[in-house]
């Protein structure tokens, strides 16, 4: 906390206390950097703090929004006098380091560089125990450890990189051309501290100033590793809400009820009747009604009418016209054998499960009382008025 409160603001007069404004000596300047020179003195190039200012803010801003998507970000720096600066930037933001040679590869042949990496845990994984149950000799241990070693110190900073970067901050990236150029190649986003000696067409954006002093190096990173904890921290507080608004969610609508599907309805409360069948069987059809003479109030068709007498269509003493027993086949219009197939009835009275005539559908009148001695059927006068016809049927 001291070292935070103790660490100076960004400014112009900070970066010239840093050091950060000396360039190169004169001869080694590369010309594609002149738009940053701001004059020589003593035959020694003199950075313009504005444009490092510039880079410095463009910068936080890119690797803020970043890490606020949940990307990593690479560090590399192999110089000796920033090797401790870019360990210390990797520590506090979690993110994967180089700090010693770049490995050929390490972007543009990634599985690759994993194969090695689970080999580096296979060979931690071997200790002492595992050594004596192998039965393994000192020599192959050695060898183990020394293969272990290797592995660790130029893969050790990116075991945990699983994923491509979304950004690379370089410290000279003229010393760093590999590292730069595959970057490029795989089209992540190059952010390098530049010295009047570099080529800044081969990064994105561009930071001038002092890349050999400790002091100018740690000021420009930590401004940047400020930016990247605060965009990390934003996306560990989005996730964090996410999170729980999930979990209010499934907690909020799990309930014991089932739930009614096509295949599956929600079980009745009990008193609740079923009208499952009820709007199928409250009324016969308006048009092509069976010569059953079901009646329209969703009584079953079982032939039988609620006075006793059969719902044929016969008149209603009972008798089929000619003699012959109703085989409950559709009507379909023509009276049989010059019976009424609508049930009609015959002498005035009420057939049983048909409709009279002039009452409204679905409406059945009340069925008068059979007469005492009913006259036989061969009888009864047919006339051509009395069968109902198939208009009035339907």
């Amino acid at each position: 906390m001291e070292a935070e409160e103790e660490r100076p603001e960004l400014s112009v007069q900070s970066l010239i206390d840093a050091g950060v404004h000396f360039g190169c000596r004169a001869s080694r300047w590369n010309p594609r950097m002149a738009p940053y020179i701001r004059g020589r003195r003593n035959q020694t190039h003199v950075i313009d703090l504005r444009e490092t200012m510039r880079g410095i803010i463009r910068a936080q801003n890119l690797l803020f929004n970043i890490a606020s998507e949940g990307q990593t970000v690479l560090w590399v720096g192999t110089k000796r006098q920033v090797k401790g600066v870019v360990h210390e930037s990797g520590q506090r933001t979690g993110m994967p380091i180089v700090t010693e040679r770049w490995i050929g590869g390490t972007l543009t042949n990634f599985s690759v560089i994993r194969s090695r990496l689970k080999r580096l845990e296979f060979l931690e994984a071997i200790d002492e125990k595992a050594a004596e149950e192998q039965k393994l000799t000192k020599k192959e241990m050695a060898s183990i450890n020394r293969e272990r070693r290797k592995i660790d110190r130029n893969l050790g900073g990116i075991r945990e990189m699983n994923t491509m970067p979304g950004a690379m901050v370089v410290v000279d990236p003229s010393r760093e051309g590999n590292a730069v150029r595959e970057a490029r190649k795989m089209g992540i986003v190059v952010i390098g501290l530049l010295d009047t000696d570099c080529d800044p067409s081969d990064v994105d954006i561009v930071i001038p100033g002092n890349d050999d002093a400790l002091k100018s190096v740690r000021l420009v990173v930590e401004q940047l590793v400020d930016s990247v904890e605060a965009g990390w921290h934003q996306h560990s507080d989005r996730v964090r809400s996410m999170g729980s608004a999930e979990k209010q969610d499934d907690v909020g609508g799990s309930s014991d009820e089932v739930r009614p599907t096509r295949t599956q309805r929600a079980p009745r409360k009990e008193g609740e009747e079923d009208t499952a069948a009820g709007p199928a069987a409250e009324s016969a059809p308006a048009t092509g009604a069976p010569a059953t003479g079901t009646p329209a109030t969703g009584t079953p068709a079982t032939g039988t009418p609620a006075t006793g007498a059969p719902a044929t269509g016969a008149p209603a003493t009972g008798t089929p016209a000619t003699g012959t027993p109703a085989t409950g086949t559709p009507a379909t219009g023509t009276p049989a054998t010059g019976t009424p197939a609508t049930g009609a009835p015959a002498t005035g009275a009420l057939a049983t499960g048909a409709l009279a005539e002039g009452a409204p559908a679905g409406e059945i009148p009340t069925p008068e009382a059979p007469p005492a001695d009913p006259a036989p059927a061969a009888a009864l006068p047919v006339t051509p008025d009395t069968p109902a016809t198939t208009e009035e049927t339907k």
